[in-house]
């Protein structure tokens, strides 16, 4: 029978990077996301690897490069205001295409804001957050099983990719505790990394690692790779459907706040309502072909966020030309729970 712990998402997410085969650590503390570099500074120098409490989280994003520029897998972790000032360091590790992987426990904002959960770092997330253009893969856990499961996933498309993957999160999933059955992934090496990767040129020709592109035209050429890279990410989306092929209704919800809808979704459903539920787990790439088909069947949507509104412009995106999607935003600064939701869902289906 295999192991059952009982978990907090933050340490299922330590213990995951670690069964991944995570060696090196970056981090700033933060709330809420301490548990996170409290339980690899003890831990992770066991199983031979580094943790490193950086100056600030500007240093440990730049340090988080230096360590994928060497082939290594590498972590860093943070929230909100954190995330924003790694910013410059993830762009220049889009632009020289280095895996790694970057957690973000979401707090309230802007600025300071809160130390509880909210949903308002979406836009940041999934259009990259720093300058130019590029993408990250963004993985929205809303249990703390799936905190563990997306961890193990992220440095495996990390890598696949040679991208930043960003593990999307919020105070909420990083502090409640669920059973979880951990796993260890078949450790394997990444072929590709000794084509690119810096180990020292002392029986090989140089390599040269960079974002910048001077020479006419180069940085056309490079960012025109970048897209078709950034195109073949589609592939790796996934959303979990719930009750939706006789719904009415589809409310659209991710993270935790997709948790607690469901929770909604199915009261309204014994009470005879036909609604059901998506919930996106990659935020990019956003599952627009799931949400584009249920539109063409008719349903209408709703979408449930803990912000002002960022994801509802991607689901409109996805149904644009069929359909709109209705939307309800609770406001970061009040915890929400299944209660909140029923009355936005119900005037959405007209009751």
């Amino acid at each position: 029978m295999s192991e059952r712990l009982f978990l907090k998402g933050n340490e299922a997410i330590a213990r995951a990077a670690i069964a991944a085969g995570m060696r090196c650590y970056f981090g700033y503390p933060i709330t809420p996301q301490n548990d996170i570099p409290e339980f690899l500074s003890t831990e992770l120098p066991k199983v031979g690897g580094e943790f490193v409490q950086a100056e600030s989280e500007i240093a440990a994003a730049n340090m988080l490069l230096g360590a994928a520029a060497c082939g290594v897998r590498a972590m860093t972790s943070s929230s909100s205001p954190g995330i924003s000032l790694m910013q410059e360091a993830i762009s220049y590790m889009a632009g020289s295409e280095l895996p790694g992987v970057i957690v973000n426990m979401n707090r309230g904002g802007p600025g300071l804001g809160d130390i509880g959960p909210s949903q308002g770092d979406y836009f940041q997330s999934t259009r990259g957050g720093g300058h130019g253009d590029y993408r990250t893969l963004v993985l929205a856990p809303g249990t703390v099983q799936e905190a563990y499961d997306l961890t193990l996933l992220a440095f495996e498309l990390a890598f696949r990719y040679r991208n930043p993957v960003l593990l999307l999160g919020d105070a909420i999933l990083g502090q409640m505790k669920e059973p979880v059955t951990p796993r260890v992934p078949q450790q394997t090496t990444d072929p590709e990394a000794e084509t690119w990767c810096l180990t020292g040129a002392v029986q090989r020709p140089g390599r040269v690692l960079k974002s910048l592109f001077l020479d006419d035209g180069a940085l056309a050429e490079h960012n025109t790779r970048l897209a078709a890279k950034y195109q073949a990410m589609e592939t790796e989306s996934r959303a979990e459907s719930f009750l939706v092929d006789d719904a009415q209704l589809v409310v659209v919800a991710y993270g935790s706040i997709g948790r607690i809808a469901k929770s909604t979704v199915r009261k309204l459903r014994a009470a005879g309502h036909r609604v059901g539920l998506v919930r996106p787990i990659t935020l990019f790439p956003f599952p627009t072909a799931i949400l584009r088909d249920l539109a063409l069947a008719g349903k209408r949507f709703l979408t449930i966020e803990h912000n002002l509104g960022q994801m509802v412009d991607d689901v409109r995106l996805a149904v644009r030309t069929v359909t709109d999607s209705a939307f309800y935003g609770h406001l970061p600064g009040n915890l929400p729970t299944p209660n909140d939701f029923e009355a936005p869902i119900l005037a959405a289906l007209g009751h």
